[in-house]
């Protein structure tokens, strides 16, 4: 009976995480097209943009393109897409870390990355 409801306590887990890593980087994808939530250029480091052969707005909008697809994938095939979710937000908090101007925001992306492997390790045990 217990291994029963561990069980069932895993899948609500699970789909939680799934959700949420559908979800969420489909809507911050979407949003740096509009920029309704954040104005997302403001994370981007100045190092890193001035790099770029184009402008900021526009690699904004291809991280968005990315976030969409990843949304996609998790919902898809949660295991791959949890990895590469985490993978992301990793990246994004080393970016974040090189000027130390947003580490509220890299810590809450490697928390965030953390779940995001962590679901993926699930979909593995309740698949």
């Amino acid at each position: 009976m217990e291994t029963k409801t561990s069980e069932q306590a895993l899948k609500q887990i699970f789909n939680l995480l799934k959700c949420t890593f559908v979800v969420v980087p489909i809507v911050a994808g979407l949003d740096k097209f509009t920029n309704l939530l954040t104005n997302w250029e403001q994370y981007l480091n100045p190092s890193l943009a001035a790099l770029l052969p184009f402008p900021a707005s526009t690699f904004m909008m291809i991280v968005g393109v990315i976030e969409i697809v990843a949304g996609i994938i998790v919902l898809r095939k949660a295991a791959l897409g949890g990895y590469i979710v985490a993978a992301w937000l990793t990246a994004i908090a080393l970016t974040l870390l090189l000027d130390f101007r947003y580490a509220d925001v890299a810590v809450r992306d490697l928390v965030m990355a953390i779940s995001a492997f962590s679901m993926a390790r699930i979909s593995r045990l309740v698949s």
